[in-house]
């Protein structure tokens, strides 16, 4: 017990002379002397000119989702694929991932030709400074204008018009942005949901024969989703379901 307690003291012994050694062979930390100073700028046009452009890029950045939901055919998509889910009534089956995907890769198809056209036209000849940003946005904007009128209807046009107290426009060049987008997202709302209706009517008739089944077979405690459920996949499957929604919704484009 006496070694056991001569060798603990001189472990402790040890370990303070190395601390303290430690402590003085490490060097002194200094606080950094720091200065802000303002003073004149000396920036030249072209640096003024190139901050200009990366903060534009970065504002494009920052709203291409937004971009991306309301300009395109991602909306219409989303929400028939969301409906389509929810009448086969397959809970979160697919996930959301993948229809989040799918609706990405089927509005990239589907915006391809305007997309080229506005590299053509806009974002290869700015690159090259063959024309200047209100050049190059209004090149961008004109292909993506035009297919946004053609897939928007006039009534919904002529209610932010309305909403919006701007004279009467002449002709599409007149109708500004602000106006244009949520009259295409409104108009793409209500085209989901006809083609989301379409999509319910089979599976509705399904779940009402599987209730009156149930009901007359005296099963009222036995859910009927849970027996339509594989009825509805197997419909599905045998008139390859998946491939006439997506080739419906790429002809309504």
């Amino acid at each position: 017990m006496k070694n056991k307690h001569l060798l603990l003291s001189l472990l402790v012994v040890l370990l303070l002379v190395f601390m303290q050694s430690t402590a003085f062979a490490a060097p002194q930390f200094e606080i950094p002397n720091l200065r802000l100073e303002i003073g004149d700028g000396e920036a030249q046009p072209q640096d003024l000119a190139m901050s200009m452009r990366i903060l534009l890029l970065l504002t494009v950045l920052t709203l291409a989702p937004a971009i991306l939901i309301l300009v395109t055919s991602f909306t219409r998509i989303i929400v028939v694929l969301s409906l389509l889910r929810r009448a086969l009534a397959t809970q979160r089956m697919p996930p959301n991932q993948v229809l989040i995907g799918l609706a990405l890769i089927l509005t990239v198809y589907i915006m391809a030709p305007v997309w080229s056209q506005v590299n053509q036209e806009a974002l290869q000849p700015y690159l090259e400074e063959e024309i200047n940003e209100a050049t190059a946005f209004e090149r961008t904007t004109k292909p993506v204008r035009e297919f946004m009128f053609e897939y928007t209807r006039e009534k919904d046009i002529a209610l932010f018009v309305n909403l919006s107290e701007m004279p009467r426009p002449d002709n599409h060049r007149d109708i500004p942005l602000y106006v244009l987008v949520p009259a295409f997202v409104i108009s793409e709302l209500k085209t989901a949901f006809q083609i989301g209706f379409m999509i319910y009517l089979p599976f509705v008739v399904i779940d009402m024969i599987v209730a009156s089944t149930l009901m007359s077979m005296g099963m009222m405690m036995l859910p009927p989703v849970m027996i339509s459920l594989p009825f509805k996949i197997l419909l599905f499957v045998l008139v390859d379901g998946w491939y006439l929604v997506i080739k419906s919704l790429i002809e309504t484009f």
